[in-house]
């Protein structure tokens, strides 16, 4: 099978080549498994598949002409209804294999549509859609340590804590916890923020299905959702990340949008 490896801010996935096969029978996770093992396998949060969509529009009605269906399975061999810095990687992948050339691409998730588009400095902004009601304000739990959350859904579900020291955070300790707390019952992606200035916050992700990781783009959309709800910040902020920043945008009653990087790391054949 060939592949490509991408990353958005570290958040790093395998991507299937056009044309090659990817068996979606029993046994899925388990090869999902294998690929992101970074001992065993190529290594990566995640594995991409991108399929574009015939003329009959099985899914909805096509979108500027060219509109493809996004999947993506996280590391443990779950199946994720969406991921925002995926969304990226996927728009300079199909503007690079030659299989769309516009600048805005629609595509189909389990969570609904997004809309990526290209920009001229080679960063993605992508339409991510409305955030959504969760659980609303909550109360969480680990290791003995309290939290006040605030929940956004943005297709998948984000608990967000704000805390005044983002470098006393032990994230890999209460994120296993949070992931699975019985308000929980699919499981969540945790983050916990830090507002260090005007229009800035630094985040820290446990991503659902996949651990501590270096970005999350969906994660990053919630948050600034849930800065905004709290009276933290205004109109839009920059999210800083272990693996860089993103800048993030949501009027009222208006989608989010998400703007960063994505790059192609390397191409090969397992």
């Amino acid at each position: 099978m060939k592949f490509s490896k991408w990353t958005g801010l570290g958040n790093d996935f395998v991507f299937v080549e056009p044309g090659e096969f990817f068996d979606l029978g029993d046994g899925l996770a388990e090869r999902v498994i294998k690929l992101c093992d970074r001992r065993f396998g190529i290594g990566a949060d995640g594995v991409v598949l991108v399929n574009p969509l015939d003329d009959s529009g099985v899914y909805f009605a096509k979108g500027n002409g060219i509109d493809f269906e996004m999947r993506i399975f996280n590391a443990d061999g779950s199946e994720a209804a969406m991921c925002g810095n995926a969304t990226r990687c996927v728009a300079k992948f199909i503007r690079s294999r030659g299989l769309g050339n516009a600048e805005t691409f629609v595509l189909h998730t389990k969570s609904g549509l997004v809309k990526p588009t290209i920009l001229d400095d080679g960063r993605v902004c992508v339409d991510m859609g409305l955030a959504r009601d969760f659980l609303g304000s909550i109360k969480l739990e680990a290791c003995g340590n309290k939290f006040d959350a605030e929940t956004v859904s943005m297709g998948n579900p984000h608990s967000v804590i704000f805390v005044d020291d983002i470098n006393a955070i032990e994230l890999e300790k209460w994120g296993a916890v949070l992931e699975v707390d019985k308000q929980f019952p699919d499981r969540c992606n945790i983050e916990f923020a830090q507002v260090v200035e005007p229009g800035k916050i630094r985040m820290r992700v446990w991503e659902r299905g996949c651990g501590v990781t270096m970005a999350c783009g969906t994660g990053s959309c919630a948050t600034l959702v849930a800065a905004q709800r709290t009276g933290r910040v205004g109109l839009e902020a920059d999210v800083v990340l272990d693996g860089g920043t993103l800048h993030i945008k949501h009027e009222k009653n208006g989608p989010v949008l998400m703007t960063g990087p994505a790059t192609e790391v390397f191409r090969g054949e397992i």
